[in-house]
């Protein structure tokens, strides 16, 4: 083996596995919020699984993140295939939808989160059985995605979450207009990221995932004494 192959191996399990199972957990959550509100669209379609093959998008759950892997670029990201909803299903439409586009954002914190606990565990066996550091990046690369997933789909620009989720406050004829326009905030998302505009985005979410690396360390203190 080549030592540009095991170098492109160990960052698909360092970066590509971390995102792929945060957007399929960020996916099955828009599912299972859309289920318990009352639409079963996406049960019936087999979307309510963590498994990857079920939320595949070709482009952004394939092609792009192994592009950007191979060419070792700055930026690394991708997408998965969006769950259906009908909003019909909804009681409320206008504060179902709210939830279900929230559900995928609030999915990826909770990971965050968890992986911060995982994260202290790691350290305690790092100290006791000196465990490889790569477990400990990967689990530190999981957070970072996670908080990445979170924050860029927040962004209140459809097609993302954060479109759906400002739509619970805004008049209905404005929601019309932003969704009937939709392929130009898209347009704009693309044009921001070509220009760079997320390395400004990518700032306070480096700085909070350093501080929950942080409560990791003072966590597996905590419990190591």
């Amino acid at each position: 083996m080549t030592q540009e192959l095991a170098d492109f191996i160990f960052k698909i399990f360092l970066f590509y596995l971390p995102l792929l199972f945060s957007l399929c957990v960020h996916e099955f959550a828009h599912g299972w919020v859309a289920k318990k509100r009352g639409d079963l669209t996406a049960f019936y379609e087999g979307r309510l699984t963590l498994n990857p093959i079920a939320h595949l998008d070709y482009l952004g759950t394939l092609i792009l993140p192994m592009i950007f892997l191979f060419t070792n670029s700055p930026l690394f990201f991708g997408w998965a295939k969006p769950v259906p909803v009908d909003p019909r299903a909804f009681k409320h439409p206008k504060e179902d939808m709210f939830w279900v586009a929230f559900a995928g954002p609030l999915s990826n914190i909770f990971l965050a989160l968890v992986g911060t606990f995982a994260l202290s565990f790691l350290y305690i066996i790092h100290n006791r059985m000196n465990l490889n550091e790569n477990f400990i990046s990967m689990i530190e690369m999981f957070i970072y995605l996670n908080l990445l997933l979170a924050v860029f789909n927040l962004i209140p620009l459809h097609p993302l979450d954060g479109g759906k989720v400002i739509a619970r406050f805004l008049p209905v004829r404005w929601n019309l207009f932003l969704e009937e326009h939709q392929n130009y905030s898209y347009a704009l998302l693309i044009l921001l990221l070509l220009l760079g505009a997320f390395h400004y985005l990518a700032k306070p979410i480096l700085f909070t995932t350093q501080y929950l690396i942080e409560t990791a360390q003072w966590l597996s203190q905590g419990i190591a004494n």
